[in-house]
Order: C-alpha cells, then structure tokens, then sequence
C-alpha cells in the first residue's frame, strides 16, 4: 500500500532495459494447436487475460564480451486487459547492443494469419526515459491494433550484445498469465563461469553438453495465471531466474563477477580517475569549512552546499551507465546524474580529508535486495556511505531538499555495495521507523449555524510525508487544492487557500485555510449531524481475502496526530458526542478521544495513528483487514449538535 509518492529518479535505469529479454512467424515444427484459441485448456483459462502458448528463450554466451539472445513466443490474447502482448519494443543502442531480424503475425481465434510485420515496420526513436536529457540508447516500437478476442501474436527476434555486466533474468510468468510451455536455454562458453539462481520457482536445469559449450535447458508446462495480491511485491511471487557469469568485460574492460569483492575492484578502477578537484577548489572547501568543529558539522554543511548549488541531469553516453563523469566536470556544469553526483560528494569530502564510498544500490520502493550469495549486477542507483564512528550516514545526493543522513522508502532497508579500496562490501542501508515518517496536525473548526464552517488546518510533516508536500509545490495552484482534498479524504471545500510554512530540520510545515458552505452531513429540525473532523487521518479499507499468500507492503511505518478543536455555532450544544475508542492490531493502533467544554461551547478530539511496521505477514492480513473497516467505522460516528433550549 502506498502512503506516500516519491520523486527521487533512477539514473542507470535504462541500463536494465538493455539486457532484459525481448520477445522473436509460424514455425512448422510446432504444433498448430497453438495458434488456435479452441485448444487452450480450460484449466489456463481460468483468471487469465492472455496465455503463451509457447515460449522459447535461448542465451548463448559466445565469450566474455559477447552475448546472443534468440526469442521466440506465441501468446494468444483473451481480453483487453491483455493487450500489451500485442505490442513489441526492443531497447538497443548503436555501440554494444545491435537487433537482428524481427518478425511479428497476427492471427484470428483460428489460428489463421491476418497480418505479418518485420523490423522494417517498427518506428525507431531515441530512448527518452524522461530522466536523461541525452543517452546512446534507443527504441525498436511496433504495436498490432487488435479487432477482437482472442487473438494469437507471434514474436521473434534475436539480439547481439559485444559488452554485458551479466545476463539478466528468465521471468517466465507475469501477472494474469497462464504458461502452455515455456522453455530457456542458455548456453556458456565452460571458461565463463555461469551461474544462476531460482526465484519462487523449484524447476531444475537439465546440463549437457552443445558444441564445445555447456547447456542448460528450463522447461515449464501447464502453470495457471497467478492474480497478485493487494499490495505485494512481485519479486516476492512472480518466479524467475538469474543468471550471470564469472568473468565479464563491459566496454572493453575486463572485469570478474565471482564475488563481490572483484566486482568491487572492477568499478573502483572504473571510478579511480573522477574523484579529484583541482587544487585551489580543494583550497577553497577547505576555507569554507575552517571553522566546523566536527566532520560531521563538515560533511553536513559540504551536503547542503552540494543541494544548493548541483541540480540532477541523467546523461547517458558509452559507459556513463557506470562510470560517473569527474567531480570536476560536476563542479563546474553544475549538474550530474546520480552518479556523478555522488562521486562529487565524495571528492567533497575527500577534500576535507573525510572518509566515505561510493555505494552502488537496487533503488526503487521495496525492491528486492541483491543476494550476498550471487553476484550480479542488479543495481540502478548510486548514493554515498559516510563511516562516522558509531554512526554510519547515508546521503542521497539526487534530491535537493533530502535531510543530511536521511534516505527514504527509494533506498532504505536494503543492502547496498559499498565500493572500497580494497572491493566490494554488501551493507545494509537503515530502516526507517514510526518517527521518521510523522504527519501530525492541529485543526481549529468553526461551525455556523447554518451548517457551513470554516477551518484553519496546520500540518507538519517528516520522511515521505514531508516529500509529498513539497512535491506539491511544482504543482499549479487548483492542483495543490486537488492533490491535498484527495490525499486528506476531505470535503470539497468553497474557499481553499495553500500557504507553505517553515521546512526546517527535515520537518516541513502547510497552513490550510478552508471555508465550507456546507460542512454538516445531515440537519434535521433542530439538530445537526456532523463527522468531526476536517479530514481523515486514515481512508483506506481492504478487501475480505480468508487465504491470503503474500505479505502486505505498506512504503515505510507511519505515524499520524490530529488534534482537532471545533467551536460550536452560538445557541447550539452538543447533544452527542461520539465515543472514544481504542483499536489495535498486531503491528499498529488507532485512538480517538473526545470531550465538551460546556463554559467554551467547544469540542476537543485527538486522534492518533500508529504503523510500527511496513511488512505484514500474510497470516496477518485477516487482522489488518478488520482493524482497518474498525477505524473506518469510528471515523464516521456522528458529533451530534442541537439548539439550546
């Protein structure tokens, strides 16, 4: 469950598409059932919008800078939620990774064919990710508009690669998708060093032997489509497995892969020739530092600096996919991608003679961590590891309004590798806790006596809350009012006024001025019925699921106030106020608490909202579930006003 959006970019992204598979018109040998809808079991039916057919993936690794991939699928499509079978993009670019021949058919419910594309047909452009403002990488896009379902599509292709870190992953299943049969094969020169790794998945490799090279063969038959759960995590459900070889070379630099250690040297020989200021810079950081007492004091103010005068630009161009451009092209362009800047942080801190590393990263909220035991390159992001005694600090060096030593739910509660002097170091990067992701709020409402009101709302925020309100600041105006009455589950209000506060100490502050012509649920004679309470401070419910498999993910542990005052209109009291209540489960808590001041004619209610926990096991979910319907119920008892007598 998400509570909080992040804006924090992934600058090696593209990198991954680069060695994903991709899928390669009717291949006599195969039997021609599978172009015919009528003969898919009913058993694949069942919860899918599409079913492959077949599926053949082969991987063949000619030496250690040399990779080809052959693809070959037949996926028939039963629905519209399964339509993006029908559409077929390739990433590649024009220096390591070329396209061979392509091939796409369309085929009726009969299997009959209605259409057949070649790599001619496909629209060739640039690969924007809409983070890089240039990169080397492109597109092959071709898409089938479909007339009805089901329909079968045919893919094949077939890729060279002369420059791999490793060999990507086998992800035979997705979402909503049964599997007919499917099949990987890869094939490695003896000398490489294959390895591979099984995700959800107990299938066993048959090895033998094919022309000097050792064989490896997957094969999967008749799996049902799987349905994922609310808010799991795919890498927890989905099967896959990894693949990746012993030695390597990447741009032409050997490289070796067999722990994290060498993969280590590798990239910090890659990035021994970046990290150096020019002489009277170092002077100058020098002087601006002088009179800090403490390497922290230094390191925090050389992070701020860097905040206030670098901005982030992905530049993607030959190797830049791992190899930070040099501190002191950062220093003087004023901008970098995550790597360089980074890198620019470090030789910041070098320049006072502090201690830190390079630290390569799976970025992305509740991304699966890399495996202490298989080495791979499955990483995207880069931030930097300061080794304070006693207090090791982390820094993200692509935001502008992070707090010194504060990552978030893009990095946190994984293992990042650290890049030393002497290699790779796997470390795990901090978990956040309930005081780290704090919304709290103090509401002041004044109701009127013909059932509107008008409230002055404060909000302060930290961690991911603390993101989503400054992230309202690059929205337009009517957008910030849209975006906070759908965040705060709140009344639509006749006057809306915004006005941002203090962001001090990674506490950020919101002022809402709020009028509402109608604010009382219900008026009836001389009682009004109100919700009290100018939003909710927890909206979500969720569904009934008595066998839940997966564990639930919410993006970090949480923790919620409201202290509400409401001054009721002249001439009225209150009849009823709602009851207090206190909800608990297992990794949580809810209290609400009322009460009347008859000499102030006001109602006070405080409201609090624990989550000391982002993972739910699924065995607890049942628990979740009630708990959560229980605070949705206490959030809509009625505060109960009336006329005097």
């Amino acid at each position: 469950m998400k509570i909080l959006y992040i804006n924090t970019v992934t600058a090696a992204a593209v990198l991954s598409c680069l060695f994903s598979f991709s899928v390669l018109a009717q291949d006599k040998s195969l039997p021609k059932d599978y172009y015919k809808a009528s003969a898919i079991p009913d058993s694949l039916k069942e919860g899918a919008d599409a079913v492959v057919r077949y599926a053949y993936d082969e991987i063949t690794v000619k030496n250690q800078s040399k990779v080809v991939k052959k693809h070959h699928s037949i996926v028939t499509i039963l629905n519209e939620k399964g339509e993006d079978e029908a559409r077929l993009l390739i990433y590649y670019d024009k220096k390591f990774n070329s396209v061979g021949s392509v091939e796409m058919v369309a085929y009726n419910a009969d299997g009959v064919p209605l259409k057949k594309y070649h790599k001619s047909d496909m629209y060739d452009r640039a690969a924007v990710d809409g983070i890089s403002i240039v990169t080397d990488d492109r597109m092959l896009m071709l898409s089938h508009s479909l007339a009805s379902y089901p329909s079968t599509i045919e893919i094949s292709y077939e890729t060279t690669s002369n420059s791999y870190l490793d060999l990507s992953s086998w992800y035979y299943q997705e979402p909503e998708r049964a599997i007919q049969y499917a099949e990987c094969v890869v094939k490695a020169d003896p000398a490489s060093g294959l390895r591979f790794k099984s995700h959800n998945t107990n299938i066993a490799p048959v090895k033998t032997t094919d022309d000097g090279y050792d064989k490896y063969s997957w094969v999967v038959r008749s799996v049902k489509a799987i349905k994922p759960e609310q808010d799991a995590v795919n890498w927890q459900v989905f099967p896959s497995i990894d693949f990746a070889t012993n030695s390597f070379t990447f741009a032409g630099l050997p490289g070796n892969f067999t722990t994290w250690a060498d993969f280590g040297k590798w990239q910090q020989a890659l990035n021994s020739d970046v990290c150096t200021l020019p002489p009277q810079r170092v002077e100058q950081i020098r002087a601006m530092t002088a009179n800090l007492p403490t390497d922290r004091e230094k390191a925090k103010f050389l992070y701020k600096y860097m905040q206030d005068n670098m901005r982030y630009v992905s530049i993607q161009l030959g190797i830049g996919g791992l190899k930070p451009f040099p501190a002191s092209f950062v220093d003087e362009k004023k901008y970098g991608d995550c790597k360089a800047l980074s890198n620019y942080m470090l030789a910041l801190l070098k320049a006072v003679n502090i201690p830190a590393y390079y630290a390569v990263i799976r970025a992305g909220e509740n991304e699966r961590p890399a495996d202490l035991g298989f080495p791979s390159s499955n990483f995207n992001h880069v931030i930097v590891c300061i080794p304070f005694k006693g207090d090791t600090t982390w820094l993200e060096c692509t935001s502008n309004t992070k707090p010194f030593g504060k990552l978030g739910a893009f990095t946190e509660n994984r293992n990042a590798l650290l890049i030393t002097e002497t290699g790779g170091q796997l470390v795990n990067t901090p978990k956040s806790t309930m005081a780290d992701n704090q919304f709290n709020s103090e509401a002041h409402i004044t109701f009127d006596e013909n059932g509107g009101a008008k409230a002055k709302v404060k909000i302060t925020a930290t961690g991911g809350y603390r993101d989503d309100l400054i992230g309202l600041a690059s929205l337009k105006s009517a957008e910030q009012k849209e975006t906070l009455i759908r965040m705060l589950n709140m009344k639509q209000p006749n006057l809306f006024e915004v006005s941002p506060a203090d962001d001090k100490d990674g506490t950020k502050e919101v002022t809402l001025d709020l009028e509402f012509d109608k604010f009382c649920d219900i008026a009836s004679g001389n009682k009004m019925f109100y919700r009290p309470r100018v939003f909710d401070l927890w909206k979500a419910t969720l569904p009934i699921a008595e066998k839940r498999k997966s564990d639930f993910y919410f993006s970090t542990p949480i923790q919620k106030s409201c202290v509400t005052t409401i001054d009721l209109p002249q001439g009225y009291e209150v009849e009823t106020l709602p009851v207090n209540q206190t909800l608990k489960f297992t990794y949580g808590s809810y209290e609400v608490r009322y009460a009347y001041n008859a000499a102030k004619n006001q109602v006070l209610s405080t409201t609090t909202l624990q989550l000391n926990n982002h993972v739910i096991p699924a065995a607890k979910y049942t628990e979740m579930q009630q708990y959560m319907d229980n605070i949705a119920k206490a959030q809509n008892k009625k505060l109960v006003i009336r006329k005097k007598a």
